[in-house]
């Protein structure tokens, strides 16, 4: 293993030391674990709150900021933050209003997120949970009861985030955070596993002429390993994975995230993505708008996802609406 590290043990602690002095912008607490504005909550506004296993950066933390999330809460690599943890969030996020919990579908977290819920309403907190579950891989894996929560998560913390700073209730956020996860698909492929850095080895092995067709954010197995093929092909069979599971109507306009696992080079991904791009196109399917890039990854896996979000209204509104934080800004 070759990574930047000081030790196993302090890894989360220096990175968030690391993000804090990157990002003055952001209140980073290394007792309590959580990354919120600097700004503190806003009063009257509805707060929304995510958090998971660290190794996804920029998710969730690079996503705290004006227009998205108010606080995240980063677990140890690849484990769900405690209640205690997304409480501590909670209560930095309340304006008054309430607070949205964006949650990924992985068991750890699912628990760990409705145990904080219990434990924020008996500190006055209203609670409204939105579940991401848009991974059409596999709908049941040693991580999740469901679909696992994957590229979606970001389409849900902008949307829900901008519908929050422009001011609607919490039952209004939370249902337009779930309309999104249900307008969203994602599908991954590994061309490597990842290394964290307790292990010090790759999370399982890979020839180097195979890809895990299907891969979990985690490293989880997807639907089949099979030999590598062009660009192209690849693209092509994602597109037919989330197409297959929810299939949409030529004429469709759709938000579009070609999505690095970490490792890839940012040159491939807009190769794929404009694999992905023509054989939408060849479906009627219009792309209004788009990102490339790293924005859910698996520390150091080479691979990339794709994630087709169907617009409906107000979607593309709340999506151009203004955001500033460190891993998105447009419109500030």
């Amino acid at each position: 293993m070759k990574k930047f590290l000081n030790s196993a043990e302090s890894f989360l602690p220096e990175v968030l030391a690391g993000l804090a002095a990157a990002h003055p912008d952001l209140r980073v607490d290394p007792a309590a674990r959580i990354v919120a504005r600097a700004a503190g909550a806003v009063a009257g506004k509805v707060g929304v709150v995510s958090g998971g296993g660290s190794g996804h950066e920029p998710l969730h933390a690079g996503f705290v900021g004006e227009g998205m999330l108010d606080a995240a809460c980063p677990g140890e690599v690849f484990t769900s933050p405690v209640p205690d943890q997304i409480v501590s969030a909670a209560a930095a996020a309340d304006g008054g209003a309430g607070v949205v919990f964006v949650v990924k579908n992985y068991t750890g977290d699912v628990m760990n997120f409705e145990m904080a819920a219990e434990l924020a309403a008996d500190e006055g907190i209203a609670v409204e949970t939105v579940l991401v579950d848009d991974d059409v891989a596999v709908r049941d894996s040693t991580y999740t009861a469901g679909r696992r929560g994957t590229g979606a998560t970001v389409f849900v913390e902008k949307i829900a985030g901008a519908a929050a700073a422009g001011g609607a209730d919490l039952t209004a956020v939370a249902d337009l955070g779930r309309r999104v996860n249900a307008a969203s698909r994602s599908f991954a492929v590994a061309l490597t596993a990842c290394t964290t850095p307790a292990s010090g080895r790759p999370g399982f092995d890979l020839p180097d002429d195979e890809i895990e067709v299907g891969v979990g954010i985690h490293g989880e197995p997807g639907r089949r390993r099979e030999k590598l093929r062009p660009a192209r092909e690849i693209a092509a069979d994602m597109v037919h994975a989330v197409m297959d599971d929810r299939p949409l109507p030529p004429g469709t306009e759709a938000i579009v995230m070609v999505n690095g696992l970490g490792g890839t080079p940012l040159s491939e991904l807009y190769l794929v993505y404009g694999e992905v791009a023509a054989a939408l196109a060849d479906r009627g399917i219009t792309i209004v708008r788009n990102l490339v890039g790293d924005y859910v990854t698996s520390l150091d896996m080479a691979g990339c996802s794709v994630t087709v979000c169907a617009v409906e209204e107000p979607f593309l509104a709340l999506w151009d609406a203004p955001v500033r934080t460190p891993a998105l800004r447009w419109g500030c």
